[in-house]
């Protein structure tokens, strides 16, 4: 008999995945690729069962023959070994990214013969449901919380993009690009102080309240399912932060990064052109210990923020600071630096990586933006944050049109640049 091979990237059968199988079984011998989970995060969605769960749905399906490990989104090594006469999928894979995975898959299949099978997308009431639910099971605080732990120990790197509202939060939990036959996506979010303050006309100086940034994770986490990381400036006072703890964990979010200044707070990108204070070792410890003693999980990040390098104090004294709080408690070391060479982040991430090999590294490569995420990888980095890119491209966008408006009295020579509202709704899910 024919062998035809189908790939599920789900944690639920439903009945479209039972018509391909059932369509497939008209073909030949079915056998059945469950996608590992560093493969599933990159395709398309975090997975909400462990893997051996996921393998287990797919061996009780009567029609399966066999069940096999794919290790990438591409079906190569699948193809390489099965020699399947048949690879069959929705055809939802005809447009959009996954276009690639099925020209791929068609190249290789077309070298001794074998074809690609397009099974029209079962869209109906009980498929949409079922995928709702499991969104709206991804998105609850139990599973979101743990995911970026887990993703740093799934990814070479965590590639987190800035939201401060509902539809920057879709736009990087949707966005995913084919580059190179290759599929690519944010892998969690960061709701930045001085993003959140800008998008309220507010100065960045901790002036919007903790009650108001919490209703902006409430926006986000209402319509995404990705990780949160939450910029908690210098966290207040110790007696203070502990209840800002208390309340992320408790909505979910995976971290909250601090930094090691105390006063009034400035943009650390000012540098020393402002007066700015760091934190003294001893009380910035003691902040972290009291934060993570009032923690009721072992998800939840506190992740410290090291201003030496912003404010000159040297190398060394990023080291004993990033000594200091990890032995304090802190869950990761961000180091910070404003200059456009990457060397001393470098440099700091080579020394920490001698003598701590898995304390997380994180970075914000704002100002040193030429370097690419492998390269900092290389270094023993694990998250690399995008800290304002999304406000800093929709400002003098929309400003621009502000201009124009006025300038010409009429909508007419703006339009060409501005995207379809219906493109922009599409992003929104209903239920």
């Amino acid at each position: 008999m024919a062998t035809v091979y189908t790939c599920f990237t789900t944690d639920v059968i439903h009945e479209g995945h039972l018509n391909i199988i059932h369509e497939a079984k008209k073909l030949g011998d079915v056998v059945v690729g469950v996608l590992s989970d560093e493969s599933m995060i990159r395709f398309n969605r975090f997975p909400s069962v462990d893997f051996e769960t996921r393998i287990k749905i797919v061996k009780d399906i009567p029609e399966v023959s066999k069940v096999v490990i794919q290790d990438d989104i591409h079906y190569d090594k699948v193809i390489e070994e099965l020699h399947p006469d048949y690879v069959i999928h929705g055809d939802n894979w005809l447009e959009g990214p996954m276009r690639a995975i099925r020209d791929r898959a068609e190249k290789l299949l077309s070298a001794y013969g074998g074809k690609i099978v397009d099974v029209p997308y079962t869209r109906n009431e009980n498929v949409m449901i079922t995928d709702s639910r499991i969104r709206e099971r991804l998105a609850m605080p139990e599973y979101r919380r743990k995911r970026l732990r887990q993703l740093i120990d799934l990814c070479p790197v965590v590639k987190t993009i800035e939201v401060h509202s509902g539809l920057t939060g879709l736009i990087a939990e949707k966005t995913i690009v084919e580059n190179d036959g290759e599929l690519d996506q944010f892998d969690a979010m960061w709701i930045s102080s001085l993003c959140d303050s800008t998008a309220k006309g507010k100065p960045d100086i901790e002036l919007v309240d903790m009650t108001s940034r919490f209703r902006t994770i409430d926006d986000v986490m209402e319509v995404t399912t990705k990780p949160i990381i939450f910029d908690g400036d210098t966290g207040g006072l110790t007696e203070h932060f502990v209840y800002t703890v208390r309340t992320l964990e408790r909505m979910g979010v995976s971290a909250v990064i601090i930094e090691d200044k105390t006063g009034l707070k400035k943009n650390s990108l000012f540098g020393t052109e402002v007066v700015q204070t760091q934190d003294t070792i001893e009380n910035f410890c003691e902040k972290i210990r009291s934060g993570k003693k009032v923690q009721l999980t072992d998800d939840f990040m506190i992740i410290a923020r090291i201003e030496s390098l912003i404010l000159e104090q040297g190398m060394d004294d990023a080291l004993t600071r990033a000594r200091a709080y990890v032995e304090a408690g802190a869950d990761g070391i961000m180091i910070h630096s404003r200059k456009k060479d990457p060397a001393e982040i470098l440099e700091f991430c080579d020394k920490f990586r001698a003598e701590d090999k898995d304390t997380p590294i994180v970075v914000v490569p704002t100002s040193f933006n030429s370097i690419t995420e492998s390269e900092l990888a290389s270094h023993g980095v694990n998250i690399v944050i995008y800290a304002n890119q999304l406000t800093r491209s929709a400002f003098p966008a929309m400003e621009q049109t502000a201009k124009d408006i006025l300038k010409h009295h009429r909508a007419l020579e703006v339009d060409e640049r501005l995207m379809p509202i219906k493109q922009i709704i599409s992003l929104i899910d209903e239920l």
